[in-house]
């Protein structure tokens, strides 16, 4: 719907008026002409008057057909410059994504998002059906979960900004498989030898797993900012936002697909162990190809 409504906004795009000013000026010359009763065409004066009445009638036909074909011209006018301008944006957008330093730290950020499957509706049912928490805690989790977001941000731009990408983005990956650790302990009820209850693992689980979340999501946008060039900010923008969430959406299949080959679901949980196993050791292979993010960039917006 909200695609569809884009269709109704009025706009006038930059240049599209200079790509109509040859006909414009056309348009008001037969205008005038029309108006004041001047045919296109002008009867020669040593002419007889049969000839002359002949004559402007036959250019007053001329003047009332070309004027007739005016919003034709203006239609296929706007049609072309349309079409040459959303060609040369493709084309600009192509070439701009395949270079190798825009392609190569997205291609990153993509395959971070793909390689770590996402066991977290998963282990939503495992708190409610198996450890049996109420729904009021776990939206108390998600509560917290969103402060920390906002406690990741101020700790990202206190102290970690202007620290390299590369360094920040490993660091990040690290923290999130000790996340990933922490749901090991809750799953095997190892915290139980030390009287910890399920709820703390639950809560601080969540509250740091958002907060270093955000180490990693921040750098990401700092870096979309950085590689945009003039001219083409927001399609790139968009397109690298696309890729995020395309990329998050493929994590979330694979999770579904590694529950399903082990057969956990709702009612068995067998294998949630071996599952969050695998989603740690995943979560640590997007280490090895930080070589495609740049060497010297920094979590500082470029000016």
């Amino acid at each position: 719907m909200q695609l569809l409504s884009c269709a109704f906004i009025g706009e006038d795009p930059k240049g599209l008026k200079r790509a109509l000013e040859p006909n414009g000026q056309n348009h008001n010359q037969v205008d005038n002409n029309f108006a004041s009763g001047k045919s296109l065409t002008e009867p020669s004066k040593n002419g007889g008057t049969r000839r002359r009445k002949s004559s402007n009638k036959s250019g007053k036909k001329k003047t009332i057909l070309q004027q007739s074909q005016i919003p034709e011209m203006e239609h296929s006018s706007i049609s072309a410059s349309s079409y040459i301008s959303l060609k040369s944006a493709v084309n600009r957008l192509c070439f701009t994504f395949r270079q190798p330093i825009i392609l190569r730290p997205m291609a990153w950020f993509f395959f971070s998002n793909v390689m770590v499957p996402n066991l977290s509706t998963v282990l939503f049912y495992y708190q409610t059906e198996v450890l049996q928490l109420e729904s009021s805690f776990l939206g108390t989790v998600r509560v917290i979960g969103w402060l920390s977001l906002m406690f990741g941000t101020y700790i990202y731009n206190c102290y970690l900004k202007h620290k390299r990408l590369r360094s920040i983005l490993m660091f990040a990956h690290i923290g999130l498989a000790l996340i990933c650790f922490l749901d090991v302990v809750l799953v095997s009820q190892m915290h139980i030898q030390f009287g910890i209850p399920d709820k703390y693992m639950v809560l601080w689980g969540s509250a740091f797993g958002d907060a270093i979340n955000q180490f990693k999501f921040m750098p990401f946008l700092i870096l979309s900012g950085q590689l945009c060039p003039p001219g083409i900010e927001g399609t790139l923008f968009a397109l690298f936002m696309s890729i995020n969430n395309f990329s998050s959406t493929l994590g979330s299949f694979f999770g579904a697909a590694l529950a399903s080959v082990l057969d956990i679901s709702s009612e068995n949980f067998d294998n949630l162990l071996f599952g969050i196993v695998v989603q740690l050791v995943a979560t640590l292979l997007p280490i090895g190809f930080l070589f495609l993010i740049p060497k010297e960039a920094t979590g500082v917006a470029s000016s």
